[in-house]
């Protein structure tokens, strides 16, 4: 009857390994045939198999009336096959689907159960709003059918449709209510509607808070998990609007934590207490201690489970939230959350390190940036010295590289994985960010924090080496994205802030200045962003230098070095600086070996800046010019200035000593407050518009034409094609290499020591330091061989005739002189006791930015320092809620849900009633209708008056004289007034008179009813008289 089945297809489809392409285009072929046989078997069998090849990626759209004949088959295998095409082809723009309408509602009223459940399950994948409004009214009954599955379906399928038709939930929600509120209800039709509440709770909270009591009985009676987490979630958008339910929920919250081993429950259930607001309430203080320490160490468990990332990430992600409101109890679980950090998952590390930075205190923070330095020091290994030596000649061929490649596979296999570079700069940043926030609040120590900065310089990812090219292009700019830029920024503020830490500061520069200098190899430029600062460092605070001349050596060496423009900038400022300080000194003799010194520095001065003379950058241009000229002038002075000679005394030359210093001699520089300039006043004669010099259009136009000569090698080719030098690779035995690879284990969890992230030098600073503060505190026991004792006559007797080994029998018996020997005493006791009690910590005192006075809000209260950010911890507190609207996975807009109100009293525009406002609108619209009112008198006035006019010149006037009389006589007939007088009807007097009309009427009908109803006569009368005035008046 057919050919093949979709047994065969798949058969087929196996065998045609290598031609599976053509295979299923013959397929394809031979179902376009069969769909369109008379044979429904064949039509369906046909259907079938292109539902299978649809699933590969071919259209099947083309057969869309096809699945439509397939689904009115009468027999149910065949029916079913059609409707799963539908699911599977049809979408709301299909054109039959409108043809589908009646198919749909006669099968949903069908007596099968099975036939029933068929369109149920397709209709959430073709909805349209017009499929929708024709299908509710046969869908809603089945709400009451008697099978618990055909109810689960129609709740589910309802929602589907309230999302492209919300008119559908103000039709179906009492009836889904009283589903919900039926005890005997089955517990999977509950369950379902619990899920659609759960979609519809977070878009309008406020409708389902009366549900509060059926959906707590749930969450404590109902044994299913999946609802309880949907329960859960749902309670977290209903507490913010009923803070009473907090002490409801806490009992059963609590006892599904510490009962329940589902970890997914567990977690929602953590999740729901914190989005909930339970542990930031004002309710129930204790119990949200409790609940709080509760989810905190459940969630310490789930960190513990090895072999399951997903929970530590996931536990992670909780944590972040409970520091915002209890931060002392997860800096309790300092030791997980820090075993986080080193985790192979790059995703745990940066969570990790989000918690880290909000749970930062005085406290650990030494430990915090331990951790994280001993990670960086361990992951960078030897990678700057590499980078540095990298280069391989011309020539080299690609077997060469494989060796080399080959050659250092088993040193990474005893090193720690490389860490990505982003990675890198992001503990980085985050390290500068702990230890600066709050104006360096968090330090105590803040030599180690100088230390820290100084390896962070040595850690730091090198950037992308720069022609001189990309540094013109960048207009003066460092690379952006050159993190040890910012270490020498921390660096500088300590030096500006802390006055008592600058002979610190600057030696730790001059170490960053020495290192820069030694790793940079003889034709390649310094990379790092650190030169900058560190450079200014030493420029500024010239005075604290240990050794001035190799400084400006080293200043000298770097500048040739130095390919941006603004290091190179600031170490020719900095150069000069510190030559100031060198030749500025008034009370030494102006010697002969003193000129010839000083001669010979400026003339190798003059040489390192005559080169930077024609630099294209005009900062670096302007500052060589003008020092090069300066020192070429004191040169000439100094020339001709003679020596001082033992007879006669000869001053250094002027502008040595009072000239060049006067230079940078001036007020102290500190630290300004970010927004500081904001707040400086414009000044009124300032014109930025006007151009500096009127004939700067030709000075650029001739700039254009100056050629720049080029060098003959091609920087570009060089860089791009040309292999660097070849580096030699040395055979070494292999017990070497696992000595030289052996990683050290820190003694502690909690806190590293310093020999696993410091390198050599600078813990023999930190050492030497150590024992010089130490040295004379009694209550401190040095090391055996850094004592240094006096030697004695004992000492020396033994020494001299026994050696280094002591003989106890050769040791002689002597006469003891105690005048001697207290004599000895006495002259060394003052050594000693020149130290009874260790000397107070020196008071460290961190200066705050500097700022206008009478500054406004643009200026920050807080004071951070330049390089400290805070918008880590401010978007922490942070909920975007605004995500949440956005479209939904079934791929359509669902966000006219929100608008509708399931209470047919509420306001429709689903805002709730005010009574207030109610009332002000309904004023509004009563001033409103008599302002339209008076408006159309007005014009039907001023129509009749036209039509009464039209050959008249003067009947307008006499008009409205004649109105107001005959209305102010209907008065006086009926209120005449006391002297019982009369009122003229024809005189025009009392116009007035209307104002006055009802409280007169009031008080003349007090005892008589008749007068009434003449007022209400002439009230309804009163066009007719208008009439007969008009006419009277024609």
């Amino acid at each position: 009857m057919f050919e093949k089945s979709l047994y065969h297809l798949i058969r087929g489809l196996r065998t045609h390994k290598g031609n599976e392409k053509e295979y299923m285009q013959n397929c394809l072929k031979e179902c376009r045939s069969e769909i369109r046989s008379q044979d429904l078997d064949l039509k369906a069998t046909a259907l079938l198999k292109l539902i299978y090849l649809e699933m590969f990626g071919h259209d099947m759209s083309w057969a869309a009336f096809n699945v439509l004949e397939v689904m009115a088959s009468p027999k149910y295998h065949q029916k079913r096959v059609g409707y799963l095409g539908a699911i599977q082809s049809f979408r709301p723009d299909t054109e039959v689907l409108m043809l589908a309408t009646n198919l749909l509602k006669k099968d949903l009223t069908a007596a099968s159960t099975t036939t029933i459940a068929l369109p149920i399950v397709t209709l959430p994948h073709v909805i349209t709003p017009s499929l929708a409004l024709s299908v509710l009214s046969d869908l809603l009954p089945r709400l009451n059918h008697t099978h618990p599955s055909i109810r689960k379906k129609t709740i589910v399928t309802l929602y589907r449709l309230a999302l492209v038709y919300p008119e559908t939930l103000r039709a179906a929600w009492p009836r889904i209510k009283e589903r919900l509120m039926d005890r005997a209800e089955d517990p999977s039709v509950t369950a379902a509607i619990v899920n659609v509440i759960c979609e519809l709770g977070w878009r309008r909270p406020h409708d389902f808070l009366p549900l509060a009591p059926r959906l707590f009985e749930l969450l404590v009676d109902s044994g299913n998990n999946w609802m309880a987490i949907k329960l859960i979630k749902l309670f977290a958008t209903l507490t913010p609007l009923e803070p009473r339910l907090v002490r409801k929920l806490l009992p059963p919250l609590t006892e599904i934590i510490q009962t329940t081993p589902a970890m997914s429950l567990l977690y929602e259930c953590i999740s729901g207490i914190i989005q909930g607001g339970i542990l930031g309430s004002g309710e129930d203080a204790d119990g949200r201690e409790e609940i709080a320490s509760l989810c905190v160490s459940k969630l310490r468990g789930m960190i513990m489970i090895d072999g399951d990332p997903n929970l530590k990430y996931v536990a992670l992600l909780a944590f972040n939230q409970i520091v915002v409101t209890h931060p002392w109890l997860v800096a309790q679980q300092e030791d997980v959350i820090l075993e986080c950090i080193d985790s192979t998952d790059i995703s745990i590390r940066i969570k990790a390190l989000d918690l880290v930075q909000g749970m930062v205190s005085t406290d650990n923070l030494v430990s915090i940036v331990s951790r994280l330095m001993r990670q960086l020091k361990l992951s960078s290994l030897g990678e700057r010295r590499t980078a540095n030596l990298s280069g391989s000649s011309p020539g080299e061929s690609d077997e060469d590289d494989l060796e080399r490649t080959i050659d250092s596979a088993p040193r990474s296999k005893n090193q720690a994985p490389p860490l990505p570079d982003d990675y890198r700069i992001d503990v980085i940043s985050r390290i500068l960010n702990m230890c600066s926030q709050n104006n360096y609040g968090f330090l105590t120590d803040f030599e180690w924090y100088i230390d820290i900065l100084t390896q962070l310089v040595r850690t730091a990812p090198l950037p992308r080496p720069i022609s001189d090219m990309d540094s013109l292009s960048q207009s003066g700019k460092s690379n952006d994205g050159d993190i040890s830029e910012r270490i020498g920024g921390e660096l500088r503020n300590i030096t500006v802030k802390v006055q008592a830490l600058r002979s610190a500061c600057v030696r730790a520069a001059e170490a960053i200045l020495s290192q820069l200098n030694s790793e940079a190899p003889i034709g390649q430029s310094v990379v790092s962003g650190a030169l900058k600062p560190v450079a200014w460092i030493i420029g500024e605070f010239a005075s604290e230098l240990s050794s001035p001349d190799d400084i400006l050596g080293a200043l000298l060496q770097l500048i040739s070095k130095t390919s941006p423009p603004e290091p190179l900038a600031a170490c020719l400022q900095a150069a000069m600086k510190v030559f100031s300080l060198i030749a500025g000194d008034e009370l030494t003799i102006w010697t002969s070996e003193r000129k010839s010194r000083i001669l010979l520095l400026m003339a190798r001065i003059i040489n390192s800046f005559e080169a930077l003379v024609l630099h294209p950058n005009l900062e670096v241009q302007e500052r060589a010019v003008e020092f090069t000229e300066l020192l070429k002038l004191t040169a000439e002075a100094a020339s001709s200035q003679q020596a001082a000679t033992e007879t006669v005394h000869q001053d250094p030359p002027l502008l040595l000593t009072q000239a060049i210093p006067s230079l940078f001699a001036g007020w102290e520089l500190n630290s300004v407050a970010p927004a500081a300039q904001k707040n400086v006043p414009f000044p009124e004669e300032l014109d930025l518009d006007e151009p500096i010099n009127p004939n700067l259009n030709s000075l650029l136009a001739s700039a254009e034409t100056i050629s720049i000569p080029v060098d003959e090698t091609d920087e570009f080719e060089s860089y791009y094609y040309q292999r660097p030098a070849a580096t030699s690779i040395a055979s070494e035995p292999a017990i070497k290499r696992l000595a030289d690879s052996h990683d050290e284990v820190a003694s502690s969890y909690q806190q590293p020591t310093e020999e696993t992230y410091l390198d050599s030098d600078i813990l023999a600073k930190r050492k030497a330091e150590r024992l010089e503060r130490n040295r004379d505190d009694p209550f401190y026991i040095q090391e055996s061989g850094s004592i240094q004792r006096s030697s004695t006559p004992i000492h020396n007797i033994l020494q001299n005739s026994n050696g280094p080994d002591l003989d106890v029998d050769s040791i002689p018996i002597m006469e003891l002189d105690l005048d001697r020997l207290s004599a000895g005493v006495d002259r060394a006791q003052p050594q000693f006791s020149r130290s009874a009690r260790p000397a107070p910590r020196q008071k460290i005192v961190v200066a705050v930015d500097e700022n206008l006075g009478g500054s406004g809000l643009s200026t920050p209260k807080n004071y951070d320092s330049e390089n400290s950010s805070d918008a880590h911890a401010k978007t922490r507190t942070g909920v975007n809620h605004s995500k949440k609207l956005k479209q939904s996975l079934l791929g359509v807009d669902s966000t006219n849900i929100g608008a509708l109100s399931l209470d047919d009293n509420e306001d429709p525009g689903g805002r709730d009633f005010d009574p207030e406002a109610h009332r002000r609108e309904e004023a509004e619209m009563a001033q409103a209708m008599k302002e339209v009112e008076r408006l159309r008198l007005e014009m039907q006035r001023a129509n009749e008056r036209i039509q009464v006019a039209q050959g008249v010149d003067t009947v307008v006037v006499k008009k409205k004289k004649a109105k107001k009389p005959k209305v102010a006589a209907a008065e006086g007939e009926d209120n005449s007034n006391g002297n019982g007088e009369d009122r003229d009807a024809s005189a025009p007097v009392k116009v007035k008179k209307k104002k006055k009309k009802v409280p007169t009427i009031d008080e003349g009908t007090a005892g008589s009813g008749e007068v009434v109803k003449t007022k209400t006569k002439k009230k309804k009368a009163k066009p007719a008289e208008i009439s007969d005035a008009t006419a009277e008046a024609d």
